[in-house]
């Protein structure tokens, strides 16, 4: 049985999830959030300082690296610092908090605010695991805040755009879809090197680790290790840097205990477009169709996944084809270009991204007319549905099923193989071995149970 998003959010939270049916209370609109801010490097100062420009008030920071803190607190005078959310969330003032973590604090972090009645602005992806997305949605609507996952691509004009046309039936029936990506942009695929050093004094690697097991820290990859041959090095974001981090700061994404690897980096933002126009709920199945393969702690260097879904109600079956690591669609379908994204209709196709593609239509089609979304920019939605005390486009009852789907590709790379899935059990039905993956072991004191109640 294969569920709709729309229909799965009117399920009871036991069996699946519920949409808040009213939220918390509202504000003035020209009232200034108090507004902590939770991980500080890369997409959180961005966040910070975005909130700022909103007029909202930046009165809160934290960051388990003291000299990120200092750089980031200069341009804060007046808030408050803190090195650990925990005492942040206990002694400050706070209507919301925005994270931008590592992925494995995702959960623990949004659960814990939302439990204290706070509003949150999680970054992309949404969590780690299929189970605390589950949670995620759950708890947001029994605590009824105002929620977000963070992914610029929910008040994009362009995908915005490209929803109305799908949804007028432009194209038809969406059979196929096919989504090239440029991921992974750090090391993936290695095994983790030997050795271990002493964390910087600014660093609180026990707080940084959260959840996960305890492990030695280490700064940079050896010189002479595989990470640096040519084809992979180029790829690299720190390609610049003679040195690569080995964990801290951004290159975490990569290792199963602390990221999502290529999938949960760049889904968010990639399939988003997807989700919203084809109101997806969960797949039937997803399959590892090539790799490179799994690593004991790394996600592969590159994969080829396909998603599935049956006949969702008049609509006919779906498959849907990602790349990543240098992988792309049969030219076939690309026309020799990397492809993007790429919808096969039974009308006619549309590339998003590099077509056009050969024997298909690309002249263009017929503009369909603009909705009124009532979307702006992805962090000023969610000030503008605190203050009124609706959900925000992109809220967790939204977010969670949506995270759901991308991340049992996770699933299904760490076992090698299909699986076959069912949201109402909540369990994989064809391989006993891939339910494991579904969750994650909580190092103690940060099981999700500990903030979250019976999970």
């Amino acid at each position: 049985m294969t569920l709709t998003r729309r229909a799965a959010l009117t399920k009871t939270a036991g069996s699946f999830l519920i949409l808040p049916a009213g939220l918390a209370r509202g504000y003035a609109a020209n009232q200034r959030l108090n507004i902590g801010v939770i991980g500080l490097a890369g997409m959180g100062g961005g966040d910070a300082a975005t909130f700022h420009k909103l007029g909202e008030n930046v009165a809160a920071l934290c960051d388990v690296d003291s000299a990120v803190l200092e750089k980031r607190g200069a341009q804060y005078p007046k808030a408050a610092r803190y090195t650990d959310f925990r005492k942040m969330m206990e002694k400050e003032k706070l209507d919301g908090v925005s994270i931008a973590t590592p992925d494995h604090l995702h959960a623990y972090i949004s659960i814990l605010a939302m439990k204290r009645g706070l509003h949150v602005y999680c970054q992309k992806p949404l969590c780690q695991t299929v189970h605390e997305a589950r949670v995620m949605a759950r708890v947001a609507a029994e605590t009824k805040v105002t929620t977000q996952m963070g992914t610029q691509t929910s008040a994009d004009a362009r995908n915005l755009r490209q929803t109305e046309l799908i949804q007028s039936g432009a194209l038809g029936e969406i059979t196929e879809i096919h989504l090239a990506t440029d991921r992974p942009v750090w090391p993936q695929g290695y095994d983790r090197p030997a050795g271990e050093e002493t964390a910087p004094s600014s660093l609180d690697w026990d707080l940084w680790l959260g959840p996960a097991a305890a492990r030695p820290f280490q700064s940079k990859w050896p010189k002479d290790h595989p990470v640096y041959r040519p084809e992979s090095w180029k790829r690299f974001i720190y390609q610049k840097d003679p040195e690569l981090p080995v964990y801290h700061p951004f290159t975490w994404r990569g290792w199963v205990e602390f990221g999502s690897g290529a999938v949960g980096d760049i889904a968010p933002h990639s399939m988003n477009v997807i989700f919203l126009a084809l109101d997806l709920g969960a797949p039937s199945a997803v399959e590892v169709v090539e790799t490179s393969g799994m690593r004991r702690e790394m996600y592969p260097e590159w994969s080829v996944v396909r998603w599935e879904w049956p006949q969702r109600g008049v609509h006919p079956p779906l498959k849907i084809y990602w790349y990543d690591g240098g992988q792309v669609p049969p030219e076939a379908i690309t026309g020799g270009g990397r492809g993007g994204l790429v919808w096969i209709g039974t009308k006619g196709s549309l590339p998003q991204g590099r077509g056009p593609f050969r024997g298909q239509k690309t002249e263009p089609y017929p503009t369909p007319p603009e909705r009124n979304w009532g979307r702006e920019e992805v962090h000023k939605d969610w000030v503008t549905a605190v203050k009124a005390g609706k959900p925000a486009p992109c809220h967790f009852g939204y977010a969670g099923p949506f995270t759901e789907a991308y991340q049992l590709a996770n699933v299904s790379l760490r076992v090698g193989h299909r699986i076959e899935w069912d949201p109402l059990a909540f369990r994989v039905t064809n391989c006993r071995e891939a339910n494991q993956y579904l969750t994650r072991e909580y190092r103690r004191g940060w099981d999700l149970r500990d903030v979250a109640g019976p999970v």
